[in-house]
């Protein structure tokens, strides 16, 4: 299989209420940054593909007005997805698969802070059966959170007869998120709060507390793809794409178990996690039962660094968390600090669409 890696990798800070900013200044200078890395203009890539919603711009066909600012004169090869841009991201790696491209880019973006997002997201769920009833994300969250909490530890975790999780093990993975993300400088959410100091908040929906959920925030992120050695000249070391994929479960809540993730282990297994261990995994956990359930799902042991970035739960730009994930996981390889990592990235309601990459550095 013909070989393509991330080269270069930004994102911008992200923050709330950016009313006087618009998509395309928020866009902008991430595409600078990713350009500027690997010495390309605009002009000289060969595909672009952009992840965003029309449902939080709040207007038709959104994207066209980023990609003005990105330059689409002379045309340019262009596709966009109406996802988050881990799914635009698929998309340009196998269009560089086929040999169609030596380079692609890739950006996407959000403004969450204009409307509700809560409500704004009950769109996703089935429109007859699930949709009626307005639950808001959140609410949904806390169904699977409470299931988890409610379920028997049945796997083989050196535990019996207790349960998988308690609410303790939810403020210890908000506790390490704030923690971690105090070294990025991007993060909405960032701190040392101990544990029992976040068991001491009030249920924001039961099992759920503040700390358990993502904060909203606007932002957006592009990386810039290369095959082979094209890859090589533009980046030191290159994060080569080892394997990807993304699988979704069943549009019936009611007919799927919630503390699993079987769609998730199924791509992990086809994109091949799985053949060799991984020193680091960048998890899109928008809420704190739904990392205990992807470690789970993905098998990511205590020796794992998951989530150094702070991940979602310090900032989760929405159509841009995603991406970023791979982005950060591609960005501890460029430094030297992971030799072989794990990228995940989620769409829709508890966990429904998942995708899986593996990536890898070259040898010291």
């Amino acid at each position: 299989m013909r070989e393509v890696a991330i080269v270069a990798f930004g994102q911008s800070d992200h923050r709330r209420d950016t009313a006087e900013i618009s998509e395309v200044e928020m866009l902008m200078p991430v595409l600078h940054q990713v350009l500027d890395a690997v010495g390309l203009r605009a002009g000289e890539i060969d595909f672009t593909c952009s992840g965003s919603c029309d449902y939080l711009a709040g207007r038709a066909f959104s994207f066209t007005m980023a990609l003005d600012g990105v330059g689409a004169w002379p045309p340019i090869s262009e596709s966009h997805v109406e996802m988050d841009g881990a799914w635009a991201l698929y998309e340009a790696w196998t269009r560089l698969l086929t040999g169609e491209a030596e380079t692609a880019l890739v950006y996407s973006y959000g403004k969450s802070s204009p409307g509700d997002l809560r409500e704004v997201l009950t769109r996703q769920l089935d429109p007859y059966y699930v949709a009626p009833l307005w639950p808001d994300s959140v609410a949904l969250a806390a169904l699977q959170a409470q299931a988890l909490l409610d379920a028997e530890d049945a796997e083989d975790t050196g535990r019996t007869g207790g349960t998988v999780a308690d609410e303790r093990a939810l403020a210890g993975v908000a506790a390490r998120s704030r923690t971690a993300a105090e070294d990025n400088p991007q993060a909405q959410l960032a701190g040392s709060p101990p544990p029992e100091a976040l068991l001491d908040e009030p249920y924001l929906v039961r099992p759920l507390r503040r700390h358990d959920c993502p904060p909203v925030g606007d932002g957006a992120a592009a990386v810039v793809l290369a095959a082979g050695d094209t890859a090589r000249r533009l980046c030191r070391r290159p994060a080569w794409i080892r394997g990807m994929d993304h699988r979704i479960e069943a549009h019936g809540l009611g007919v799927r178990d919630l503390t699993r993730s079987p769609s998730s282990r199924l791509a992990a297994e086809r994109a091949g996690a799985f053949e060799a261990p991984v020193d680091l995994a960048e998890l899109h956990a928008p809420f704190t039962s739904q990392e205990l359930i992807l470690r789970r799902a993905l098998r990511l042991g205590e020796d794992v660094r998951v989530n150094p970035s702070g991940g979602a739960l310090a900032a989760n730009p929405m159509m841009a968390a995603g991406l970023i994930r791979l982005g950060e996981a591609a960005a501890a390889i460029h430094r030297g600090a992971a030799d072989r990592a794990l990228a995940h990235a989620t769409s829709g309601p508890c966990l429904q669409q998942n995708l899986v990459a593996v990536l890898e550095g070259d040898a010291s």
